[in-house]
């Protein structure tokens, strides 16, 4: 599957690619690269102290500068992310969050970690960012299943509000031509597509088949029309559209000691409409017995959260429930074809999503 990259670069002055490898990864290399923002900075020493190969890299370094590089503000622990796993170089997910941290992190007060430098290859859609180490703040990294509570949830809620709030309906979000529109780009009309080997290999499993719905197993290509069926829905609408974190469960979260959460993994990030974070999200984190007494008034505190930045023209309650109820599959899909060597565990969240899927008639409304 092709895809194209706008021809653009933030330090036209870099020469060469970016490592597509992580044996590419020294010092030599991280001193030429920051040198594009900080001239005359020089690492002396490199240590890896951790390296974290999933569907992308993590790489957290201890690093020894020279003066510039000390009065430059980078802390001595860094965390430095591309894609040196050799897997998924067909989508452009790391060149898309180094551009999210190069144009949006710092000019909006968004929930998502400190940024020291970003940078990307428009050619192939490798990118790198060099960003705090949240290890050494003394927060909590999210996982998929952790137990946040309505309370937790509704917190969260407030800080999706602020990011889905900062550029609501504005011209500078239409201004940014790199940022893909949600459901009209392959890496989400296509997703369940792409990912359908993976969705397969968990509809095979006796442990999957007992929390997907019936129907799926029983026809999966009605699970890959209703999901196209999405698509359309989301496409004809009409609402103001703003910056959407595009998969933000708990295991892409971290909180902070003063219990903000920011979120991480801005791979998918889109110019769209809120409904898609809040579906995902509020399903992802609720257990069902919880979803079912309060999703309606999580609902309304987000409403009022998102109305609370100066948004205008959100939609009514009961707008909001009937995009909700529809996005269920977006987390569906997302989930049924997610492996658990990941490092997020996958049943008990199809079991949320299915369940919810059932309660709020969620086929129903795609095929009506």
């Amino acid at each position: 599957m092709p895809i194209t990259f706008n021809d653009d670069r933030p330090y036209p002055q870099r020469t060469g690619k970016l490592p597509e490898r992580v044996e590419q990864v020294n010092a030599e290399w991280l001193t030429r690269l920051l040198q594009n923002r900080y001239p005359g900075l020089v690492i002396e020493n490199m240590e890896v102290v951790k390296l974290i190969n999933t569907h992308t890299t993590k790489m957290r370094l201890a690093l020894d500068f020279n003066q510039v590089g000390r009065d430059a503000g980078i802390p001595r622990q860094v965390c430095v992310k591309a894609n040196w796993t050799g897997d998924f170089r067909n989508v452009d997910i790391t060149a898309l969050e180094a551009r999210f941290y190069y144009f949006v992190r710092d000019s909006l007060n968004v929930p998502a970690p400190a940024c020291y430098y970003a940078d990307w290859d428009p050619e192939d859609g490798q990118g790198v960012v060099v960003m705090e180490d949240l290890q050494l703040q003394g927060g909590e990294f999210g996982q998929s299943l952790q137990h946040t509570g309505v309370d937790g949830v509704a917190r969260a809620l407030e800080g999706l509000a602020r990011l889905h709030g900062a550029w609501w309906a504005s011209p500078r979000l239409d201004s940014q031509a790199w940022l893909p529109t949600s459901m009209q780009t392959p890496v989400d009309s296509d997703q369940l597509e792409i990912m359908w080997g993976y969705a397969q290999k968990n509809m095979a499993d006796p442990a999957f088949q007992k929390v997907i719905s019936k129907w799926v197993l029983d026809d999966p290509q009605r699970f890959l029309r209703a999901y196209k069926a999405l698509n359309r829905f989301e496409q004809s609408q009409t609402g103001p559209r703003c910056i959407v974190h595009g998969d933000c469960h708990l295991g892409n979260s971290y909180r902070r000691t003063d219990g903000e959460r920011i979120w991480l993994d801005w791979q998918l990030v889109r110019k769209g409409r809120p409904w898609r974070d809040l579906t995902y999200f509020m399903i992802g984190s609720l257990t069902i017995e919880e979803r079912r007494q309060s999703e309606r008034a999580l609902h309304k505190h987000y409403r009022d959260a998102l109305v609370a930045t100066g948004a205008q023209g959100v939609a009514p309650l009961e707008e909001i429930f009937e995009n909700y109820r529809r996005w269920i599959i977006y987390g569906q899909q997302a989930w049924i074809a997610n492996m658990d060597h990941w490092g997020q565990n996958g049943i008990p969240m199809n079991q949320r999503f299915f369940t919810a899927g059932e309660d709020l008639e969620t086929l129903k409304a795609l095929e009506s």
